[in-house]
């Protein structure tokens, strides 16, 4: 009975495979990058993007309660994360070069969104009080908990083009980001300083500028491929 579990499994596994390798009706090899044409990996998609959308309703509720930057930056990559999601989702399925073009539009959008949590952390380093540490630690601690949930989801299908490598780098950010979110409400808590919500804000615009260049070149190598392979 396990026997046949188990092929019953492996066959799936066979099936989603293959049926990961075909896209807009053209066969790829075993070692063709992937492109998102799963059910499987269509299905987590949409429940990581339901996540994320709701996760930021629920911190910018508590970064205007907590008078957090962090969490207002975290709050912020939940909506990016989520936009992201929606158009990947899209994406899947489209021309090889619509799929960079699209890697390449949330590259650009990240590398804003780093800019404007790094700015908004430097304003606030001159004018703002210390954030409330318990309301921000409870929401940083439930933001973890969904980021490390997504990311297990998508751990799977980490690899691929820039398209889908593009959502592995959102998750991992984000649960990056929670653990320092997390970090930081305790060192307030103890210290009652606002640096420690400002540096994590900083560090998370960092990490955000990282992602948009390892996107961002990404993406423009598979434009530059696809346009020597239409040339």
């Amino acid at each position: 009975m396990k026997a046949t579990a188990c092929q019953a499994h492996d066959d799936d596994q066979k099936a989603d495979h293959a049926h990961s390798g075909h896209c807009g009706g053209h066969d790829h090899d075993h070692g063709a990058v992937f492109e998102g044409a799963s059910p499987a990996y269509q299905r987590i998609l949409l429940l990581v993007l339901a996540i994320n959308a709701v996760m930021f309703v629920v911190e910018v509720a508590a970064g205007a309660i907590a008078g957090s930057v962090a969490l207002y930056a975290d709050s912020l990559d939940f909506a990016m994360d989520a936009a992201t999601y929606g158009v990947s989702f899209w994406a899947i399925g489209k021309a090889a070069m619509v799929r960079a073009r699209v890697a390449f539009a949330k590259g650009l959008s990240l590398a804003v969104l780093g800019i404007g949590v790094l700015a908004l952390a430097i304003w606030r380093l001159f004018t703002g009080a210390p954030p409330e540490p318990l309301t921000m630690g409870a929401i940083g601690l439930l933001a973890l908990a969904a980021n490390v949930g997504s990311a297990a989801l998508l751990y799977r299908w980490r690899e691929g083009d820039a398209n889908i490598a593009s959502v592995w780098q959102c998750s991992r950010n984000d649960a990056i980001g929670n653990v320092l979110v997390f970090l930081a409400a305790v060192v307030v808590l103890f210290t009652d300083s606002a640096l420690p919500d400002l540096i994590v804000a900083g560090l998370m615009a960092t990490l955000f500028l990282n992602s948009s260049f390892r996107i961002l070149r990404q993406s423009l190598a598979e434009m530059r491929a696809e346009r020597h392979i239409i040339v």
